[in-house]
């Protein structure tokens, strides 16, 4: 075998690389238009999905999350809604119970200041009819004095001061219980010292002894009366127990 020149082979080696050149630039480009056909498929069709289950259930997940938690916020809101429904009807029946009271409180003030009023005319009352029950006394004695001595040189003076006491009783509505003989016992108004012999008919007052007074309806004193027995007599006047015996 004949050796080759080293001109031969550099000049091979050169073809053999340009031949190997030329072969994968066949290749890229084969594979930049493999590429190019399957972004445009990419493009045409849209980008891929893992699954078209994927996004629908977690649309679903989250409606569900949003009606758990409106579910949620609805029972509080019921919750506040029927404490503050009985918090109001609790204060309605507060209010009710102070009106109430406050009725009662009224009421009760009224009827005091009436048994107040009533008792202060009352009291009022007692002690005019005191002061009447003196005042009579006091007459009574002037009333003897006249009667015991006529022509006493004080007789007008003491006339003078009878005179001023009737009208003293007057101006009080105070009057006298002077029964008539004849008239009917009044146990209220009378009271009856004894049982006399008299030409008037039985039980009823034969004399008065000592006037009663009253005022304005009300008895001060009772008027001091005999009481007949119906028998006429100029015996002397004898008491209910010597009557009986």
């Amino acid at each position: 075998m004949s050796e080759e020149s080293p001109e031969s082979r550099s000049a091979a080696e050169k073809d053999g690389d340009n031949a190997r050149a030329a072969a994968a630039a066949e290749r890229t480009d084969g594979a930049d238009e493999t590429d190019a056909v399957e972004e445009e498929t990419a493009g045409e069709n849209g980008p891929e999905s893992p699954t078209a289950e994927e996004p629908e259930s977690a649309l679903v997940s989250r409606v569900a999350e949003f009606d758990e938690t409106l579910a949620e916020d609805v029972a509080a809101l019921e919750a506040r809604l029927a404490a503050a429904e009985e918090d109001l009807e609790e204060r309605d029946d507060r209010i009710e119970e102070l009106e109430s009271a406050l009725k009662r409180s009224k009421a009760d003030f009224k009827n005091y200041k009436k048994r107040a009023k009533k008792r202060q005319e009352e009291i009022r009352e007692r002690a005019t009819e005191d002061f009447v029950g003196r005042i009579v006394s006091v007459r009574d004695n002037l009333v003897r004095a006249l009667d015991q001595d006529e022509d006493a040189d004080i007789r007008p003076g003491v006339e003078s001061t009878l005179e001023e006491f009737d009208r003293i009783l007057e101006e009080e509505n105070v009057e006298a219980i002077e029964p008539e003989s004849g008239s009917d016992v009044d146990p209220t108004r009378h009271e009856v010292l004894m049982r006399v012999d008299d030409e008037e008919p039985e039980g009823t007052v034969a004399d008065v002894y000592r006037p009663g007074y009253e005022m304005a309806g009300a008895v001060v004193r009772e008027a001091q009366v005999t009481v007949s027995t119906g028998e006429g007599s100029d015996d002397e006047p004898s008491t209910d127990g010597d009557s009986e015996a």
